[in-house]
């Protein structure tokens, strides 16, 4: 009978853990976090081969040979390597290989990646050519499906879509760990064919379904969507939303992005209420190069969270067992044992979570914050570079708001909400001028607007937004635009807005800031108009100088270009644009930017 590839490799571990072979690797003496049970354990060794732990224990001495790398932990902490729960490589504006260069000496050593935004500019071919990267990696990344493209039909126009075929498909390709987000939560309690056959696919392919409801109603709304299958959820803002989600079987999935801060108001369901902790997970969601660069990444959710009132232990289960066994592969990865890949961090100070010594499968990948290997060319196929089409030059005429007559009107206006996903939907009376509306900087009310960018129809629609700060004449824009990724456009001053959009046009996409005519910050993007082929320290720096032309021109909101790309996600309350109008969210229906 022929010996599989399992059967030699566990031979292998069995011979070094009962020293009849050598290890290639032992770390000495540390502290080893047990994170199964609970429990600090010191003075352990840990023996490896090859890719995956042969043997933790007192001593192991045994399992030396003359060729065995030795690492002393000189009593340093002992954890598995993080796992980001849920998350966005395209929120990074990187690749996924500069993704990880980020984050591996972070210690992040997996990732549970939605590429959702760029199948909603590519579809499914967008989606295989993040797998192929991923797969590359020398740390673990899994791809969920994309569910919702476009997010919710009907109310935007995307650049492609995916439906139940496109799932099926994808959940017979390796990689593919479940269906992505769920975003579409009326669709499912309204029993839509579309959503409920996606998760019937994931289903049937044994894999997990992930769940997104952004509403904050948790009457029969929230349980006839946890009837329809989701098993997890990263939308909740409020204690009552984790205690709800986790008593109805679903694992809550705290969030600390760049600009969600989600984590401190949940966890209190542990640290308070007294929850199972085992049934909370940690994720970032979307963090941008800049965070990931000079804050972290998963190591600066599991500082928060202990910030918070958690057990360190706690917080480091949230960020591994809990993820692994929630997505059905701690038997490879999210504890440190016998059989599983060596992911290891040796960190001396077990709040701060500074990591000191990254171990990715077996290898030493990082060191006090440097990376130690080399990471594979991905080179993005020429039609990937080409997905910003305008249609046409357009003008400052083009962003502006008529009103036939002179009286005061009523006007929706969306209301930006800092470091959260739901915005306000704002009722204002604004005055008419010259059969205009115009803005209005004291009370904070500019123009916002949405450039089809996927057909170069030049459709522009236009509304009102209060809660950026600007105080000078300006335009901003960006074609990272959750989740269709048109182009969003804010500012006061028309002629600004214009050349925002138009500028990015030529690049193929990003981020720009004009300042009274001139650019004063920009990132282009020209990667599905989302990503970066630069390195991750130089798309930091051009984000950098994004964020420092929102401040030029008066907005102080932490990450302003973050919630600016939220502005057109229909899925999350209260109010958002499309290509197609102004969206109520809570009624799922367009309503008119002016009242009549």
């Amino acid at each position: 009978m022929k010996t599989s590839l399992w059967q030699q490799s566990r031979q292998e571990l069995i011979n070094v853990a009962m020293g009849r072979s050598h290890a290639d690797l032992v770390i000495r003496g540390g502290h080893w976090v047990c994170v199964q049970s609970g429990e600090i354990i010191p003075n352990i060794d840990i023996a490896i081969k090859g890719e995956r732990i042969a043997y933790v224990g007192k001593d192991a001495a045994h399992t030396l040979g003359p060729k065995t790398e030795q690492v002393n932990a000189e009593g340093r902490y002992l954890t598995p390597g993080l796992l980001d729960a849920h998350m966005h490589v395209e929120s990074g504006m990187v690749t996924v290989t500069e993704f990880v260069r980020a984050v591996i000496p972070s210690g992040t050593t997996g990732m549970f990646i939605d590429p959702h935004e760029i199948a909603n500019v590519f579809g499914l071919k967008g989606v295989r050519l993040m797998l192929e990267e991923a797969t590359q990696q020398p740390i673990h990344v899994w791809v969920q499906m994309p569910s919702c493209v476009p997010s919710a039909p009907g109310l935007e126009t995307p650049g492609a879509s995916i439906g139940p075929e496109e799932v099926a498909e994808a959940m017979s390709w390796e990689g593919i760990i479940g269906l992505g987000e769920m975003m579409n939560f009326p669709g499912v309690v309204n029993n839509y064919h579309k959503m409920l056959a996606e998760m019937a696919e994931t289903r049937q392919a044994g894999k997990v379904i992930g769940g997104h409801y952004a509403s904050p109603d948790l009457g029969l709304p929230f349980h006839g969507y946890i009837a329809g299958g989701a098993e997890d959820d990263h939308e909740g803002t409020r204690m009552e939303d984790a205690v709800a989600r986790v008593r109805q079987g679903m694992k809550v999935m705290l969030r600390l992005g760049s600009a969600w801060f989600d984590v401190a108001e949940q966890v209190r369901a542990i640290t308070e209420l007294g929850l199972d902790s085992r049934h909370f997970l940690l994720c970032t969601d979307d963090s941008h190069s800049e965070t990931l660069v000079t804050e972290g990444h998963m190591n600066r959710v599991v500082r928060h969270a202990i910030e918070q009132g958690l057990e360190p232990i706690t917080a480091l289960q949230m960020a591994t067992i809990n993820t692994a066994e929630h997505f059905g592969v701690s038997q490879d990865v999210g504890i440190i044992a016998p059989g599983r890949f060596a992911d290891i961090l040796l960190i001396n100070d077990l709040e701060d979570i500074r990591i000191d010594q990254v171990i990715a499968q077996g290898k030493t990948v990082a060191e006090s914050g440097n990376l130690l290997v080399e990471l594979p060319d991905y080179t993005y196929p020429e039609w990937a570079m080409k997905s910003v089409n305008l249609g046409r030059e357009l003008q400052a005429e083009d962003f502006q708001l008529l009103v036939s007559g002179e009286a005061n009107v009523t006007v929706n206006v969306i209301g930006v909400i800092e470091n959260q996903a739901p915005t306000k939907h704002l009722k204002l009376e604004v005055p008419v001028k010259d059969g205009q509306i115009l803005v209005d900087m004291e009370r904070d009310l500019v123009k916002i607007a949405l450039v089809e960018r996927h057909q170069g129809t030049g459709v522009v629609q236009v509304g009102l937004v209060q809660g950026f700060g600007f105080d000078v004449p300006c335009g901003l824009a960006t074609t990272v635009a959750h989740d269709s990724h048109h182009m969003i456009v804010v500012g006061t001053k028309e002629v600004d807005m214009a050349k925002a959009a138009n500028e990015l046009g030529r690049t193929g996409g990003g981020q720009i800031v004009v300042r009274d005519g001139e650019v004063i910050g920009l990132v282009e993007l020209p990667i599905a108009g989302l990503m970066s082929n630069e390195k991750a320290q130089v798309v930091a720096d051009k984000t950098a100088t994004v964020l420092k032309g929102f401040n030029a021109c008066g907005c102080n909101l932490n990450n302003p270009n973050m919630q600016l790309s939220l502005l057109a996600l229909v899925v999350i309350p209260e109010l958002r644009i499309s290509d197609l109008g102004l969206v109520d969210v809570n009624a799922f229906d367009f309503i008119p930017v002016i009242e009549q």
